[in-house]
């Protein structure tokens, strides 16, 4: 679910213009999952744009403290959003922690990296949410360090159905600055797709895992 459908939309804009998010319905990406993609997000590039991510910082900072109330603490998953989660964090005066899919094989073998204490209540900033079993693994790492999860909040989702499932599964709520819905109507309007292109782009989000040209 988006915060608010104007954030939603600046977002996408956002990402489009520096490149964080690319659309190539003529010359899919592969996946890291082997999946063929016709969309590709790298979020960290917002890192490199000041206004940008002082953008993000900010629409999170304000839209987590309306939707969750303030936490105890904030997670940045790593290694994606420990950056924007920290810079959150900062804004929002909170002590900040990040959390591994797993926990290290060596030294102390810790999944949470920070100093938390069981019984206080997180919210975990993630940068990209696909089929959500990758952010879901943090959220089992925090729980078993004893934090309570008050939701996540991510700065863009696919909007597969399996991560909607997985995430009720998990009982967790998960709120985003923008969403696939979103950045596709954006870009229609924007004239950075055709409206054939975005049939394409369409047709893969109803089933990733088997599409392709």
């Amino acid at each position: 679910m988006i915060f608010n459908k104007d954030t939603a939309e600046k977002t996408a804009e956002l990402l489009l213009q520096i490149n964080a998010i690319k659309l190539n319905p003529g010359n899919p990406f592969t996946w890291a999952s082997g999946w063929k993609s016709p969309i590709y997000c790298d979020n960290r590039l917002i890192l490199s744009f000041p206004a940008i991510r002082n953008y993000v910082r900010d629409e999170f900072s304000k839209n987590i403290e309306k939707q969750f109330g303030k936490p105890d603490v904030i997670a940045g998953v790593a290694t994606g959003a420990i950056g924007i989660g920290m810079l959150v964090a900062e804004s929002m005066g909170l002590p900040f922690v990040y959390v591994r899919p797993e926990p290290k094989k060596h030294g102390r073998q810790n999944q949470v990296e920070g100093f938390l204490q069981k019984g206080q209540s997180v919210v975990i900033i993630e940068d990209l949410i696909s089929t959500g079993n990758s952010s879901l693994l943090a959220v089992e790492g925090l729980r078993g360090a004893g934090a309570v999860i008050k939701g996540m909040a991510a700065i863009f989702t696919y909007g597969f159905d399996v991560a909607d499932q997985n995430f009720k599964n998990a009982k967790i709520d998960l709120y985003t600055l923008s969403n696939y819905q979103n950045l596709l109507n954006l870009a229609v309007a924007k004239k950075y797709i055709t409206e054939e292109e975005e049939q394409t782009l369409r047709e893969w989000n109803v089933s990733p895992s088997t599409w392709a040209v």
